[in-house]
C-alpha cells in the first residue's frame, strides 16, 4: 500500500473489533483525528468513545465526519467482518477513498520498526500479550497490538515508543502476508479457517510463505514438529527454547528456560495449561532475540496477569471455580480440559459450549465432540453464526448428538444462570469466540450473589 505519511484522519470501519480497536487507539495517540462505524455498541466502543473517539452505529452516510470528506487525506481501514454491502463502505469506495484491511495496515506502521509477528492458529493472542509485558516491564521502546484485552494493561495495546512493534499475524484470509517481520514464532499449523483455505495442505502451504517472510531463519521460532527452517520451541519435549524441570507450587508453574546459549533457572508463571507455558516459552525466546536484558526477564513474566476471556478466573473460592475463554477450535478445548484438570485433578468440570462458524462446526464435529466429552457435564449454546449464512443439517443438536457422554443439553441463553449454578461441578467453564463473553459477565454476577 501507499505510505500513511499524508494521512490526517482515520475511519475505522468494524471499529468495535478486537484488532480495529488497538489500531484505532494507537493513532488516536499519535495524534491523528480517529472515527469509526460499528453495527453495535459494546464495552470497547464505550471505551474508545471515552478516549476522545467519534464513533457512530447507524450504517448511514450522513453521519460520517465532515472532516473526513477530503479523501485525499483520510485512509478507510475495513475488517473483513464487515459486508460488503454495507450502505458506508460502498459509498466510500464509489468516491474512490483509499480502502485498505488491518493486516495491510498493520504491515505499513511496521515496516520501519523492528516487527516482532505472532503466528499461529492458537496461541497468538496470549503469546504477543506475555511478549509486548516482557518488553514495556523491560523498559524498551515498544508498541503492541493484540487481539485481546491483558489484564495488566486493561487494553488491547501496549504504547511505549516505536522501536519495536508487536503484532498477531493473522492467518484469517492469509493475511499476515502482508507483513515484513523482523522476528516471527508460529505456535501451530492446526486445521482452521477451512472456508477460506479449501484444505489443511493449502493452510500448511500459507504459513510455509509466512515462514519465509522472516530474512533470517534463525529469527523464526516454531513448534517442535513444525515442517519449518528455524528455532524449535516446546514446553514437553526437546527445544532449542524449551522449559525444563516444570513442577507446580502455590497453584503456579515454576521451571527452568534453556536456550541456544544458557538456562534460566526458576522462572514463576502463573497461567495455567500446558498451552500457555510453551505461549510464554515462546514470548521469552521472542524477546531474547530482540535483545530484552535477561535479568530483568524473570520479574517481568511473574507479573504478567494474563489476557481477558483467555483462561481467565472470574470466581476462585474453596467451593466454586468460573472460568472464561475464548477457545473455538478443538485443540483449544483439549488445552483447556489438560490445564483444569492439572490444576482440579479431584473435582467434576462443566463446559457451557457456544459453537462459533456453521462452517468450523461443520468441519471439526466429530473433533469436537470427542473434546467436549472429556468433561463432566456438557452444555451447548445455539451457533453463533459471525459472518455466515446456516448450513443445512449442522445445529448445535447435530454436535450434541455426537457428544459421548450422558450429561449434555441444549440450553437456551435465557435459561443459562440456573443451568449454571443448579450443576453439582465445582469447576464451570464458560467456552467460545461469540457473544458467550457477554453472559459470562451476568452469570458470574449471578453466582456471587447466589453464593
Amino acid at each position: 500500500m501507499n505510505s500513511i505519511t499524508n494521512i490526517d484522519n482515520f475511519y475505522f470501519i468494524g471499529i468495535g473489533g478486537i484488532g480495529m480497536s488497538a489500531l484505532a487507539r494507537y493513532f488516536n495517540l499519535e495524534g491523528k483525528k480517529v472515527f469509526g462505524y460499528d453495527k453495535t455498541p459494546s464495552e470497547i466502543t464505550s471505551t474508545l468513545i471515552e478516549e476522545g473517539i467519534a464513533i457512530q452505529f447507524k450504517d448511514e452516510v450522513s453521519l460520517i465526519p465532515k472532516l473526513i470528506q477530503n479523501n485525499k487525506k483520510t485512509l478507510i481501514v475495513c475488517t473483513p467482518a464487515i459486508s460488503k454491502n454495507n450502505t458506508i463502505l460502498s459509498w466510500l469506495n464509489a468516491k474512490e477513498y483509499r480502502v485498505v484491511k488491518r493486516s495491510e495496515l498493520l504491515g505499513e506502521i511496521s515496516k520501519n520498526s523492528i516487527c516482532l509477528a505472532v503466528a499461529g492458529t492458537h496461541g497468538k493472542t496470549t503469546t504477543s500479550a506475555i511478549l509486548g509485558h516482557l518488553l514495556a516491564s523491560c523498559n524498551m521502546q515498544v508498541t503492541a497490538f493484540l487481539g485481546g484485552v491483558t489484564e495488566n494493561y486493561n487494553s488491547n495495546l501496549i504504547y511505549k515508543g516505536s522501536e519495536i512493534m508487536v503484532v498477531e499475524a493473522d492467518e484469517f484470509d492469509r493475511s499476515f502476508l502482508h507483513l515484513r517481520p523482523t522476528i516471527a514464532c508460529i505456535t501451530s499449523m492446526d486445521a482452521d479457517h477451512l472456508d477460506i483455505y479449501g484444505s489443511i495442505s493449502e493452510l500448511e502451504s500459507t504459513f510455509v510463505d509466512f515462514s519465509k517472510l522472516v530474512p533470517d531463519s534463525n529469527n523464526l521460532l516454531f513448534k517442535t514438529g513444525l515442517p519449518l527452517e528455524g528455532k524449535t520451541v516446546s514446553a514437553t519435549e526437546n527445544a532449542d527454547f524449551e522449559a525444563r524441570n516444570v513442577r507446580i507450587e502455590n497453584g503456579s508453574y515454576v521451571f527452568d528456560l534453556k536456550t541456544p546459549s544458557e538456562e534460566i533457572k526458576d522462572l514463576q508463571f502463573h497461567l495455567p495449561g500446558r498451552h500457555n507455558m510453551f505461549n510464554a516459552v515462546t514470548a521469552l525466546g521472542m524477546a531474547i532475540l530482540v535483545g530484552a536484558p535477561i535479568d530483568c526477564l524473570p520479574n517481568a513474566l511473574q507479573n504478567f496477569k494474563g489476557v481477558k476471556r483467555r483462561f481467565s478466573y472470574k470466581i476462585k473460592t474453596e467451593n466454586l471455580v468460573l472460568i472464561d475463554d475464548y477457545a473455538h477450535h478443538p485443540t483449544e478445548i483439549d488445552a483447556i480440559h489438560q490445564a483444569v484438570t492439572e490444576m482440579y485433578p479431584q473435582n467434576k468440570k462443566l463446559i457451557v459450549f457456544q459453537p462459533h462458524l456453521f462452517s468450523r462446526t461443520k468441519d471439526f464435529g466429530t473433533e469436537f465432540a470427542k473434546s467436549l466429552s472429556r468433561f463432566d457435564e456438557v452444555i451447548l449454546l445455539e451457533i453463533y453464526p459471525a459472518r455466515e449464512e446456516s448450513i443445512e443439517g449442522i445445529s448445535s443438536k447435530w454436535l450434541l448428538d455426537k457428544i459421548a457422554n450422558e450429561n449434555k443439553k441444549i440450553v437456551a441463553k435465557e435459561d443459562l444462570f440456573i443451568e449454571v449454578k443448579n450443576s453439582n461441578c465445582k469447576v464451570k467453564l464458560m467456552v467460545g469466540a461469540g457473544d458467550i463473553g457477554v453472559e459470562v459477565e451476568s452469570i458470574t454476577k449471578y453466582l456471587k450473589d447466589e453464593d
